[in-house]
């Protein structure tokens, strides 16, 4: 047996220690106010006579408070829709927290039984359901990375409790996952402009904390090949008024995975501290996530532009680099706070830190130049890097009333800092071919890596919504100036290579207008996203050296959304307008004159058709085009990587007389998508279909979630889209997943 590595050792601990220490109170020790025989009563009761007294009566353990939690789980379950698949409620940046009826843009927020149902391993499963978001990267890469309403979204650009620059590189971890709130479109006043510079939406990750019900849910589970994991979800709350709340997640993983001789680790661990006070609230979060890849990875293909017809694609199995390994580590923490100055004023501020260091064959794991046959020459590139990001916000919410109108005011400024640094190897070039890829040559182990970037993203907010009319009408109006500061060094000398420093204000209008009792909303929104802008790099420009404003790209969107008890949906016309450097040919100059427009319908629809089944996903009709290109050449033609179809829907049935049983199946469809700019290469459209089904049980009165899956059931071999021009990433093959989660 291979010795275990000491982040394991450190999960493996938590796991076992953790999960005695927290049982122990439960068994031993009752009110003081109990007698003695009650005492040795309560202790040899059977744990389902416990029970039903823990649901009848108040009592305590060494001073602590616990009490029936009926209403609390009532109350849950009527704020979510799907069975607690989806939240009614979700985060809006710095407009804070809202019903999603009375929030004037279109998102989704899916909540950790969504992920504990679906099995999420990644962030990517989770977005599953999403026909506006796709996945962008091969299956068994070390990163994962999005396009939200056709545009890109990077795996750096998430966000971690509203706050950028914090949220896990690589694969963020699952198991500390409350609710993953997805927002279509740019966003730069609600949440300022991500590192990156995305524009087609914002993911933010919601991390647990302890709820007014006590958890310990242990779960094991089993993914193809031969994928082994293990995971440990503990939640208490203490004090007189449970003002205090711990929530510890502890995970290990470790074997064979789907992509044929490649092996993954990963040891992940994390930890919530909040206090709930009477004027005042705080929240502290720290984790540790290492991953590890062995033997290999799959691909991204890139054709000849020769070949106009693709050729099909490789199995998802397919092994590129067989012999390359990698790893990547993060350690974060964030301290968040509110205090309540008085009735209708708030002050609230942030702070966090990620450390993120990786080394291996994570990046360039592409083969390049393919021919119509599959042939390639190909290299390998080691890389050694780091980041050190250190993200705040602070401000101000306050509500008042001026004659008819009542105010909600937000007053916000945020700061974060990035340092990374990199060193990179390549190793001499060798034939292969993308469907019986050779070993290959690795490159050198690079050396450490020194500083080559540094950037500061500034920003100061304001925003205010007025609502009248008895909330029947509400209004947002709000502006964010977003500075931003970046170095680049010389990874040989230290010196300053290009420097940049520019800013720029985002207005945004959004109004939401219920005209019903009933719980039916039209909303319309104009809002603008933020790009670092180019600096011409072209020594043959008559304007080389010249440093543009950040870009900005224009969103307007109406739509409405309605519920009919426990079925809602949101239907969504919207018009994304994004810039591009160009270069005038008769002027040999560069201007920012490029655009690209995204139009498109979106329809989305959750909850339960009947007692029995239930839906979830919804239908994407889109139309990316190139409106200004250079020299008119592509003027009109389809953006690359844009498809004009996207559904995703899932359906749920609930077996009426076999208790806890349920079957779930989904489909997934992607239309065909133009590889590169000029529109001489197609990938075809592809269908996937998967299903599971999940069983409630219990097992020696413990309760007891029994779930089985298995995607891409026909093991549709598929280009499953572009991770950026020309470049393509290949679907996953069929792929087996069951776990077994019992509440302690």
């Amino acid at each position: 047996m291979n010795r275990l590595s000491k982040h394991k050792k450190k999960v493996l601990y938590a796991l076992v220690g953790s999960s005695l220490v927290l049982q122990t109170p439960a068994v031993v020790y009752a009110d003081e106010t109990e007698t003695a025989a009650e005492t040795v009563q309560q202790s040899s009761d059977s744990k389902e006579i416990r029970q039903k007294k823990a649901s009848e009566n108040e009592f305590s353990f060494e001073g602590i408070t616990v009490f029936a939690k009926r209403e609390e789980k009532k109350k849950d379950a009527e704020d979510t829709y799907v069975g607690g698949k989806l939240s009614k409620k979700a985060n809006v940046g710095i407009l804070g927290s809202a019903d999603i009826f009375s929030i004037p843009f279109n998102i989704t927020s899916y909540t950790a039984q969504e992920i504990e149902s679906k099995q999420a391993r990644t962030l990517s499963d989770i977005l599953l359901d999403d026909s506006s978001v796709r996945f962008t990267t091969s299956s068994g890469h070390m990163n994962e990375n999005y396009t939200i309403r056709g545009f890109d979204v990077t795996a750096d650009d998430l966000s971690l409790n509203g706050l950028y620059g914090l949220a896990p590189s690589g694969h963020v971890p699952t198991e500390f996952i409350d609710r993953v709130e997805v927002l279509k479109g740019p966003s730069a006043l609600l949440n300022g402009t991500p590192p990156g510079g995305s524009v087609g939406g914002t993911v933010n990750i919601v991390t647990k904390k302890a709820g007014a019900e006590s958890v310990t849910r242990l779960t094991t589970d089993y993914a193809s090949g031969s994928q082994m994991g293990l995971h440990l979800d503990l939640g208490r709350r203490f004090g007189k008024v449970k003002e205090w709340g711990i929530r510890l997640n502890a995970a290990t993983r470790d074997g064979q995975t789907g992509v044929d001789g490649q092996k993954k680790e990963r040891a992940f661990g994390s930890v919530n501290v909040d206090y709930q006070g009477q004027n005042w609230r705080m929240y502290l979060d720290a984790f540790d996530n290492e991953e590890k890849f062995k033997n290999g990875s799959s691909m991204m293909v890139n054709f000849k532009n020769s070949v106009t017809a693709i050729p099909d694609a490789p199995e998802g199995s397919v092994n590129a680099f067989k012999g390359a390994n990698a790893s990547l580590e993060n350690k974060g923490a964030m301290l968040r706070g509110e205090y309540d100055l008085s009735k209708n004023l708030t002050a609230y501020a942030g702070i966090g830190y990620l450390k993120n260091t990786y080394e291996g064959f994570i990046n360039s794991t592409h083969a390049r130049s393919v021919d119509s046959d599959g042939n390639y020459t190909g290299y390998t590139t080691y890389i050694n890097g780091y980041s050190n990001n250190v993200s705040a916000e602070a401000g101000l919410r306050q509500s008042f009333k001026t004659g008819m109108v009542n105010h909600k005011m937000v007053l916000s400024a945020t700061r974060l800092e990035i340092e990374s640094g990199s060193a990179y190897t390549e190793s001499a070039r060798y034939a292969s071919n993308i469907y019986h890829p050779v070993i290959p040559l690795l490159a050198a182990v690079a050396s450490n890596a020194p500083k080559t970037a540094e950037s500061t993203l500034n920003s100061i907010a304001f925003a205010d919504t007025l609502s009248f009319g008895g909330d029947k009408y509400n209004l947002t109006l709000g502006v964010r100036n977003q500075m931003i500061e970046s170095k680049n060094y010389n990874r040989s000398t230290g010196a300053m290579t290009a420097s940049y420093n520019k800013n720029a204000l985002t207005p945004a209008i959004a109004f939401v207008f219920k005209p019903w009792d009933k719980p039916v909303s039209f909303y319309a929104n104009y809002i603008e996203g933020l790009s670092k802008g180019s600096t011409v790099t072209d020594t043959t420009a008559a304007n080389y050296g010249d440093v543009f404003a950040p870009f900005k790209t224009k969103q307007a969107e109406v739509g409405v959304k309605w519920e009919n008890g426990t079925f809602a949906n949101t239907l969504s016309f919207f018009q994304i307008n994004k810039p591009s450097l160009l270069k005038d040919s008769l002027s040999n100059t560069y201007n920012e004159s490029g655009k690209q427009q995204n139009r498109g319908i979106e329809w989305s629809a959750f909850g339960k058709l009947n007692n029995e089944v239930s839906i979830l996903g919804g239908i994407t009709y889109m139309r990316g085009v190139q409106t200004h290109t250079q020299s008119g050449t592509n003027d009109g033609k389809t953006a690359y990587g844009v498809p004009a179809w996207q559904a995703n829907v899932s359906f749920e049935y609930a077996v009426p007389h076999v208790q806890g049983l349920s079957f779930d199946t989904r489909l997934v469809y992607t239309g065909s998508q133009y590889t590169n700019n000029n529109n001489t290469a197609k990938i075809p459209s592809w269908m996937r279909f998967d299903a599971g089904m999940q069983y409630k049980t219990s097992l020696q009165g413990n309760p007891t979630t029994l779930r089985f899956s298995v995607e891409n059931l026909t093991n549709k071999n598929y280009w499953s889209g572009l991770f950026r021009e020309d470049y393509l990433t290949i679907g996953n093959g069929r792929t087996y997943k069951l776990s077994m989660s019992i509440d302690l």
